[in-house]
């Protein structure tokens, strides 16, 4: 039978179509599986913004972690990242608490969650706006805040690659209060990002 072919891609406004292929006589590949762990430091956890909320997730996103790693899954990670002069940032007038500053143990990711080769980018505001040399395919978030960082990013991607799934495992993120988690998590629903 004669092989059929057929590539199709799309490049518009910098958003991310991925190329459509399709072969009779081969299987689809399967996409490549990203877990991006967003701001798992020590100031979100048990520091200077921490929660119990917080501290009750960690085991989870190591087991997590461990389940994409123990496939060989991409993982990426991302700090928090501030410097001296917060305060007098615009996010620190509007949250004048000084967090994840470079270099503290704050800003350090929680001992036992970083896989080593991991990238892991450094952000200077809520969402990275640089997800689009990824590549991502599929995708799941989790990590803190829900109400902030983890929304950022996942509506960030979603609007970068509309055609792939995004998916946020509740399990494994913790808001400000339970009251914001919860509302962030029905703000993505509605955009379309999968809720776990």
């Amino acid at each position: 039978m004669e092989k059929k072919h057929m590539h199709i891609s799309y490049q518009s406004d910098n958003l991310a179509y991925p190329e459509i292929i399709i072969d009779d006589e081969t299987e689809e590949e399967k996409p490549k599986k990203t877990l991006i762990v967003i701001d798992m430091q020590n100031d979100f956890i048990d520091g200077a913004l921490g929660t119990k909320e917080a501290v009750a997730i960690v085991d989870n996103v190591k087991k997590k972690i461990k389940e994409y790693a123990d496939r060989g899954d991409e993982i990426i990670f991302t700090q928090d990242t501030h410097h001296e002069g917060y305060l007098w940032t615009n996010e620190g007038k509007h949250l004048p608490v000084e967090h994840c500053i470079e270099g503290s143990n704050g800003w350090k990711i929680r001992e036992g969650l970083y896989v080593e080769g991991s990238p892991c980018i450094l952000k200077f505001s809520f969402g990275y706006t640089g997800w689009k040399d990824y590549d991502l395919e599929d995708v799941e978030l989790v990590g803190l805040c829900t109400d902030i960082c983890v929304v950022s990013n996942a509506l960030i991607i979603k609007a970068l690659y509309p055609e792939i799934p995004v998916k946020v495992d509740s399990s494994c993120c913790a808001g400000v209060t339970p009251e914001s988690h919860e509302a962030a998590l029905q703000t993505m629903k509605m955009c379309q990002v999968e809720i776990l």
